[in-house]
């Protein structure tokens, strides 16, 4: 993974936050952390800019995907995971028609996290070696 990127994680289950954050900070991530929709905008309004968001569907107040149409709306085009462990049908279309976002089905694992993070920060494996 790239060298210090800035990563925004957003799940309200706060153990499955806790595993995702310490792995994406093992890879060598700066990681940020929300647990509901509205930290989520907050930490966007006000920390950005960041290379990736990682968002649960699923949150109180606001869900991950409201969160991410309301970023796109104002034209934030950070490539983003969507997380969830919903079956229901539109969620594909949903997460396909926020642009430059990935869906990831709960339960994964780790290993296909890091593929998914590696493909959306393409410089990641070249960043990581290089120095700073």
């Amino acid at each position: 993974m790239r060298s210090h990127a800035r990563i925004l994680v957003a799940d309200d289950d706060p153990e499955l936050l806790e595993v995702v954050v310490e792995a994406l900070e093992r890879w060598g991530a700066e990681v940020a952390r929300a647990d509901t929709g509205a930290q989520l905008i907050e930490r966007l309004a006000h920390e950005a800019p960041f290379d990736l968001i990682i968002t649960d569907i699923s949150m109180p107040w606001m869900s991950g995907l409201q969160a991410m149409y309301s970023a796109r709306t104002v034209g934030l085009g950070t490539p983003v995971v969507v997380m969830t462990a919903l079956s229901e049908e539109r969620i594909p279309a949903q997460v396909t028609g926020l642009q430059n976002a990935v869906l990831l089905r709960k339960p994964f694992d780790l290993a296909e996290l890091e593929r998914i993070v590696a493909r959306l920060l393409p410089s990641a494996q070249q960043g990581a070696a290089a120095p700073r």
